[in-house]
C-alpha cells in the first residue's frame, strides 16, 4: 500500500480530475467513501443534485474565512493510496477505514478533534483512493503535519498486516524522492517515458561515475546536454548546483530546475565532494592484459575488484562495505553507458535498481573505494564494447562476478534490517542475471564445443582434478552442461604452462561458491581471469620453458598429492 503526498493550490481543479473520466477513461464510478462529516460533504458522483462547486466550497470554507493575506497559497493536501499489484480489492467500507486511519496518522484530522481540517476520500478505481484535505483547520490554525509522509507510510505498513495485504518494505529516509503525481501526469501529457526527475537523476549519476574531480563532473553534465546552473557565493565559490532538461518548462516558460539534493540524498554537492575527496583516480584500465582490446581489458581489470568488494561485504567492516557499495553503483552506471545493445537495457535497469542499495544510514566517509571507482573510470574511458569476441567474453566475466557481488549486497543489507536496499539489490541481481545470460551465450557455447573435442584422456585428467578439488559436488559438476566449457578452460590453462589442479584449487579458495547460480560458469571465468586466458574460445599458445604456476603456498606438495590421488581414481567420465 503506497501513499503519495503532495500539495497544491486549486481544490476545484483536483476534484474535477478525480470525478472526471481520467486521461484514458480509466475512472469508473467516482464517489466518496469517507469524509470529515458525511452530512456536510455532497457527493457529485452519487447525488445528481450535488455539484463539484458545492463540494469545493464546503472544503474551502475554513480557508476562505481567513483574511486574504493569511490564506496559504498551497492549501490543498492530496494523498493517493494504492494497494500493491496482486492484492485483493478492498470494499468501500474497508477503504473508509484506511482513509480515516491515514488522515488521523498524518495529523490532518486526528480522531476526536472537532476543529480538524476538512477532508474527503474519493474512489474511482478498484485499487486506490484519493484523500483530499484543505490545510486550514476549523479554528483557523494550520494542522500539525510534520513528517506526514513518514507517518502515512508507517500506518500503511500496519494496515497491510491487519488487512492481509502485501507488506511492503519499510523505508529509512535514505531513498530518493519519488516523482509527484503532477510530474508523472506531465510526462504522460508530453509523451516522455518517465518524469524529468528520474531522467535527471540517472544523468547526474552517470556524470558522477568514475569522475576524478568536480570540474570533470560538471563538464560531463553539460556534455550530456543538461542545463546546469551553479549557486555561487560572493567569493565565487560554488555552493550548490541545479539541473534541468532542455525544453522542460513550467507554465511561465521557465526551466524546471532540480537541485542535486532533490534528485537523491547523495547527489547534493557536499555529498559529491565527499565522494571525490579521495586521491586522484587512475585514468586507464590498468592490468597486465595488454593484448586485449581496451573495453575487454577494462572489464577484466574490474572483475577482481568486484570480487574484493564482495569479500568486504562478508567481512566485519560496515563502513568499508558501504564504500564498496557506492563503488559498485558507479561501476554499474559505467557499464550501463558502454555495454553493447544486447545487454544495455538490462544493465540500465540493474544500475537504476542498485542505486537504492548504495544508500543507508551507514556512512562511508573514511573508507577507500578508489580502486573500484577507478575501474568505473577505466570502463568509461575505454569506450563502448562491441559485445562479441573478446569484448563479449570479458563482459560476461565481469557480469558473472557482479551477480555474486549483488547477492552479497542482498545478504549484507538484510542482516542489518535494510529492507528496501535488500529488495533493490535483489532486483539488480535479477537484471544482471539476464544480462549475463545474453552476453555469455556465445563465448560459453564456443568453449563447450572446444571441450567436447578434447581427447578422452584429457577430459579424464581434468575430471580427476575437479573430483579432488570439489569432492562434494564433483559428480554434479561433471554431469552439468557447463562441464565441457570448464574442461576446455583447464586444457587451455595447462597448455599455457599452468598446473590445472593447483590453479583450480586456487580459484576455489578465492571466495565461496554457495551463492553461485552456476558453479561451473563461475569457475570458468575465475580460471580465465587468473590465468590471463582469452575470454573467448581458442587455446592459448604453449610457451616453451615457462615454469609451472603454483597458485597457493605449498603447491608443489599439493600437486604431488593430487598426482597420487588421481592415479588411484577410476575414470568416472564417459563421453
Amino acid at each position: 500500500m503506497v501513499p503519495d503526498i503532495s500539495t497544491g493550490g486549486r481544490t476545484y481543479g483536483l476534484l474535477a480530475y478525480l470525478y472526471g473520466p481520467g486521461r484514458r477513461d480509466e475512472h469508473t464510478d467516482p464517489h466518496l467513501v469517507a469524509s470529515w462529516l458525511p452530512e456536510l460533504a455532497p457527493d457529485p458522483g452519487r447525488d445528481p443534485a450535488a455539484t463539484l462547486k458545492q463540494l469545493t466550497d464546503r472544503l474551502d470554507l475554513p480557508v476562505m474565512a481567513l483574511p486574504n493575506d493569511r490564506r496559504p497559497a498551497r492549501h490543498v493536501w492530496h494523498c493517493p493510496v494504492r494497494t500493491a499489484p496482486g492484492d485483493r480489492h478492498l470494499t468501500d467500507a474497508e477503504w473508509a477505514q484506511v482513509a480515516r486511519r491515514i488522515i488521523h496518522a498524518t495529523g490532518i484530522a486526528e480522531e476526536g478533534d472537532s476543529q480538524a481540517c476538512r477532508w474527503i476520500a474519493v474512489r474511482h478505481a478498484e485499487d486506490h483512493i484519493h484523500l483530499v484535505a484543505t490545510l486550514v483547520r476549523e479554528d483557523g490554525r494550520r494542522p500539525r503535519r510534520h513528517q506526514d509522509a513518514i507517518r502515512a507510510q508507517a500506518e500503511c505498513r500496519m494496515i497491510e498486516a491487519e488487512f492481509g495485504l502485501q507488506v511492503l518494505n519499510p523505508g529509512d529516509r535514505t531513498a530518493a524522492q519519488r516523482p509527484t503525481s503532477a510530474e508523472r501526469s506531465k510526462a504522460e501529457r508530453t509523451g516522455r517515458s518517465e518524469p524529468s526527475r528520474e531522467t535527471l537523476r540517472e544523468s547526474v549519476r552517470h556524470a558522477l561515475a568514475g569522475a576524478a574531480n568536480e570540474e570533470e563532473f560538471f563538464r560531463r553534465l553539460r556534455d550530456a546536454g543538461l542545463r546546469v546552473e551553479k549557486r555561487l557565493a560572493p567569493s565565487g565559490d560554488t555552493l550548490g548546483y541545479k539541473v534541468a532538461l532542455p525544453g522542460d518548462r513550467n507554465r511561465d516558460g521557465e526551466p524546471i530546475w532540480f537541485s542535486g539534493s532533490k534528485l537523491a540524498p547523495d547527489l547534493s554537492l557536499p555529498k559529491i565532494r565527499q565522494r571525490l575527496a579521495a586521491d586522484p583516480l587512475d585514468d586507464g584500465p590498468g592490468g597486465d592484459d595488454q593484448d586485449h582490446p581496451r573495453p575487454a581489458r577494462s572489464r577484466r581489470t574490474a572483475a577482481p575488484l568486484v570480487e574484493r568488494a564482495a569479500a568486504t561485504l562478508t567481512a566485519d567492516d560496515d563502513e568499508g562495505a558501504a564504500a564498496q557499495l557506492v563503488g559498485m553503483g558507479e561501476l554499474l552506471d559505467a557499464l550501463a553507458q558502454t555495454s553493447p545493445v544486447s545487454t544495455r537495457g538490462e544493465l540500465h535497469q540493474a544500475a537504476r535498481a542498485f542505486e537504492r542499495a548504495t544508500r543507508s544510514h551507514i556512512r562511508a566517509e573514511r573508507s577507500d573505494n578508489r580502486a573500484i571507482r577507478s575501474a568505473a573510470r577505466g570502463i568509461l574511458r575505454a569506450g563502448d564494447a562491441l559485445g562479441r569476441g573478446e569484448d563479449g567474453g570479458a563482459t560476461a566475466m565481469l557480469l558473472s562476478t557482479l551477480v555474486l557481488a549483488t547477492i552479497a549486497a542482498v545478504h549484507w543489507h538484510s542482516a542489518r534490517g535494510h529492507a528496501q536496499q535488500a529488495a533493490a539489490a535483489r532486483q539488480a541481481a535479477w537484471h544482471l542475471r539476464a544480462a549475463y545470460r545474453s552476453s555469455s551465450a556465445s563465448p560459453l557455447g564456443a568453449m563447450r564445443e572446444q571441450g567436447r573435442r578434447l581427447t578422452r584422456s584429457a577430459r579424464r585428467r581434468h575430471a580427476d582434478a575437479v573430483s579432488l578439488a570439489l569432492p562434494g559436488c564433483a559428480d554434479q559438476l561433471l554431469a552439468s552442461p557447463g562441464w565441457d566449457a570448464l574442461a576446455a578452460t583447464l586444457e587451455e590453462a595447462e597448455r599455457a604452462g599452468y598446473e590445472p589442479a593447483a590453479l583450480l584449487q586456487g580459484v576455489i579458495d578465492q571466495r565461496e561458491l554457495e551463492s553461485a547460480d552456476n558453479v561451473t560458469d563461475v569457475l570458468v571465468w575465475r580460471l580465465r581471469r587468473t590465468a590471463k586466458l582469452p575470454a573467448t574460445a581458442g587455446f592459448a599458445p604453449h610457451r616453451p620453458g615457462i615454469e609451472k604456476v603454483r597458485i597457493r603456498q605449498g603447491a608443489a606438495e599439493y600437486t604431488d598429492a593430487a598426482a597420487r590421488a588421481v592415479a588411484g581414481v577410476n575414470g568416472r567420465l564417459r563421453r
